[in-house]
């Protein structure tokens, strides 16, 4: 089993940043992959950043690249997705999520992951 915590949401103007932390407990965190996605209402859950084991690879989808990085501190047993450029379109939900692997891969799919936080609300004013 895996626990996440969510923090660091809240309300930002169009154009500022933000961080939100993930913290990890339970099943060993090196031994999971992490990724971050995000549910506007009234939309599916989408894809927003993962990271493998080591933090050696990640991957983000085209609509948030440049603008987000995602990192992991594995002595802290935290992930950190940093947004900046933010638009009023980044306004969701956002969710941590753990997929133990043993490979060094990073996953984008959500039917990937079989743990979840409870999310951090962001909201961003145009």
């Amino acid at each position: 089993q895996v626990q996440l915590v969510e923090s660091g949401g809240g309300l930002v103007q169009a154009g500022g940043s933000l961080r939100l932390s993930c913290l990890a407990s339970g099943r060993t965190f090196i031994n999971c992959a992490m990724g971050w996605f995000r549910q506007a209402p009234g939309k599916e859950r989408e894809f927003v950043a993962s990271i493998s084991r080591s933090g050696g690879s990640t991957y983000f989808p085209d609509s948030v690249k440049g603008r987000f990085t995602i990192s992991r501190d594995n002595a802290k047993n935290t992930v950190y997705l940093q947004m900046s450029s933010l638009k009023a379109e980044d306004t969701a939900v956002y969710y941590c999520a753990a997929r133990p692997t043993t490979t060094e891969n990073y996953y984008n799919d959500r039917h990937q992951y079989p743990y979840w936080g409870q999310g951090t609300q962001v909201t961003v004013s145009s």
